[in-house]
This record gives C-alpha cells, structure tokens and sequence, in this order.
C-alpha cells in the first residue's frame, strides 16, 4: 500500500513537471505569435511575455534542483521574474491613463480599492505565514501587493475608457488573481490536483484576453476625450 501511494505520488510529480513544460512551450509560442501577428506591439506587454515566459522556462529547466537543499534558491529568480511580468503590465496600464484625472473624477472609487487591496493582500499573504520563513513571506507580500494593484489599475481604466480593449485587460487581470490565489491554495494549504488543473484554466483565460487586448486600440472617442 505505501509503494501504491509512493508510485501514485511519483506519477503526479511526473505529470506536473510534463505540464510545467507544455506551459512553457505554450508560452514561447504565445510570445512567438505576438511578435509576428501583432503590428501595432506595445513595448511593455512584450516585455511582459518575455519575463513570465523566461520565468517559467527557469522553472522547468531547474524543476528538480529547486527542490533540492543547498545551492542557489530559485524560488527567489522565479517568483522575481514574475513580479517583474506583472509590473511590466502595471507599467503599461500607468502608461494610457492619467492616475491624477481618474483620482480626481473617481476619489471614492479609488479609496474603497486601496482599502480591499490592502485588506486583501494582508489575509491572502497570511495564509502561508506559518509555512515561510520571513524572507519568502516578504516576497509571497510583494508579489500578492502587485497582483492586487494590476488587478485596481485595470478596473479604474475600464470604468474610465469602458471599451472593449480595457474589458478585455481587465477580465484578464481578473483571471490572473484567481490563478494566483488558486496556486497558492494548491501549494499551501491543499495538493488537490483539481486545484492545479482550476489554476491553469484561469491562466490559459487570462493570456488569452491579454493577447486579445494587445490586438486592440482604445476606442477613438476616448483618444479624443483624453487629448
């Protein structure tokens, strides 16, 4: 019985570190597929891509190394790689709307925000503090506290642009803290595989709304309401 359970858990790990480079592999094709099908490419979201995609193609390569002791920790260049995709987007949301004019038309609306941001990423990050050291919780901190204001950024511009584009950037930062929220549940409070496979779904959704928001423009009555 306990060899059953040990092959069984083996067989899981196999199929994880197979779905961890057919991820990969996806990824590269994504970026691949920008680079060539979208004209109008936007610096920021390519550096995005190349940043998520580096990171998970490092995860794969080193899969069994980062879980060995000693050596270099690439729990850190991963997840740091990963704050740096998602702050590349904050860069671009910051990039096509005036963070001023919106706080000024929409003060409570960005309040009430701050407020759940940090309510959220306060609860949401304390859930692995018995299972991190304090190093890992502060970066599990930081990458949550960027997650979060992606997730407000993107709200404040559809409510400000309400066109197709910013509904498309928004569903997908939508998708992206669900899957974030679902993969720390998988890796610290749960290994239920379904946990997994419900994390990559909402993945798979969000690079595939952001891929759809790249394609377009913002509407032209907001260029010309924003010139």
């Amino acid at each position: 019985m306990v060899f059953s359970l040990g092959f069984i858990g083996l067989q899981l790990l196999q199929y994880e570190y197979c779905a961890m480079g057919v991820r990969a592999l996806m990824l590269i094709l994504l970026s691949f597929l920008y680079v060539v099908r979208v004209k109008n490419k936007r610096n920021f979201f390519f550096l995005f891509l190349l940043a998520y995609t580096l990171s998970d193609v490092i995860n794969f390569i080193t899969w069994e190394y980062s879980t060995e002791d000693g050596g270099f920790d690439y729990y850190y260049l991963g997840n740091g790689l990963y704050i740096l995709s998602y702050l590349f987007l904050v860069a671009k949301l910051l990039q096509s709307i005036k963070i001023r004019e919106v706080a000024v038309k929409l003060p409570f609306h960005v309040l009430i925000l701050f407020i759940l941001d940090c309510f959220c990423v306060v609860i949401v990050t304390n859930t692995t503090k018995s299972e991190l050291g304090v190093y890992p919780y502060v970066l599990e901190f930081i990458y949550n506290a960027v997650i979060m204001l992606l997730l407000t950024l993107a709200l404040l511009n559809y409510i400000h642009k309400d066109d197709k584009k910013s509904m498309n950037f928004l569903i997908g930062s939508i998708c992206i803290v669900f899957y974030e929220v679902i993969q720390l549940a998988y890796f610290y409070i749960s290994e239920t595989n379904i946990l997994n496979v419900i994390s990559s779904v909402f993945l798979v959704l969000a690079f595939v709304f952001l891929y759809l928001q790249s394609r377009l423009v913002y509407s032209e009555r907001m260029q010309i309401a924003n010139s």
